[in-house]
This record gives C-alpha cells, sequence and structure tokens, in this order.
C-alpha cells in the first residue's frame, strides 16, 4: 500500500462531516491536497495535511478540459508523484486515473481500509453516518464493502 494519500475535495468534505477526517492521517504516512482542493474544501485543513502544487501545470490544465478543477489538480499531482494513492470516488476521473496507470481508491476504499488497520472497530456504522451525510452507493455495493470488510 503506497504510503502518500492525495485527497480531492469530495473526500475531505465527507470525512469531515462524519468526523472521520483523521482515518487519512491513520492510515498514510502522508496526505497531501492540492491549493485548488484546498480552496474548494471552503475551511482551514488540519496542519497534518500538506498542501502542494503540480509542477506541471500544461498536464493540470488539459486534464481541466475533462475534469473539474481539483480532481485534475489531484491526477497532476499523481502523476508527479511516485508511490501514491489518489483518492476519486468520481467515475469520469477514476477512469482517467486508470488509464494513466495511478492508484486511486475511494472513500468506501478508505473505510475498508481502516477497517483492516484496525483503526475501527466496525464499518456498517460508518457506512450509516456516510449515507446520513448524503454519500449515495447502492446497496449491492454496500455489500460488497461490507465482504471486504469481513462483517
Amino acid at each position: 500500500m503506497p504510503n502518500i494519500v492525495i485527497s480531492d475535495t469530495s473526500c475531505l468534505i465527507v470525512l469531515e462531516k462524519i468526523n472521520e477526517l483523521t482515518l487519512l492521517q491513520k492510515i498514510y504516512k502522508e496526505v497531501l491536497t492540492t491549493p485548488e482542493i484546498a480552496n474548494e474544501f471552503k475551511k482551514p485543513l488540519p496542519g497534518w495535511i500538506k498542501i502542494t502544487s503540480p509542477q506541471s501545470k500544461s498536464v493540470q490544465n488539459e486534464l481541466e478540459s475533462r475534469l473539474d478543477i481539483g480532481e485534475a489538480s489531484a491526477i497532476a499531482l499523481g502523476l508527479e508523484t511516485p508511490d501514491c494513492t489518489i483518492v476519486l470516488d468520481d467515475l469520469k476521473a477514476r477512469k482517467i486515473a486508470e488509464s494513466l496507470k495511478l492508484n486511486f481508491t475511494g472513500i468506501l476504499g478508505i473505510i475498508v481500509k481502516a477497517k483492516q488497520s484496525n483503526l475501527i472497530s466496525a464499518v456498517k456504522p460508518i457506512l450509516q453516518k456516510l449515507h446520513q451525510a448524503g454519500l449515495r452507493f447502492s446497496e449491492e455495493v454496500e455489500q460488497d464493502i461490507l465482504k471486504q470488510a469481513k462483517e
């Protein structure tokens, strides 16, 4: 598992909304985001989240023609950051990351990883909090997540 995670905006917003933002810090040695994502978050980020700009603005600009600015900046930074995982929940962004051979996960993947790392005792209560926070996922996806978490 990569030691560096690059978070997009939706991950930060949703995990903060359910009071689980620190899971990122507990799972990964380094948590990065971009200035664009920090701006979209609209609140001060914890000091343990490092704000870093991708060096190649041309790559980011090209990605912005297909994605929103936050996802584009996260993928651009991911291309420059060896051994990282990018947190992306948007299907289009995930497909682009996959085509670029980047490692990625989503909020649900982070929750499973937290359970596998014994950082949380159960996934189901967190899935309920995610539903209450407005994150939508199917019953089939929920069952798959519970199976991965051995619940």
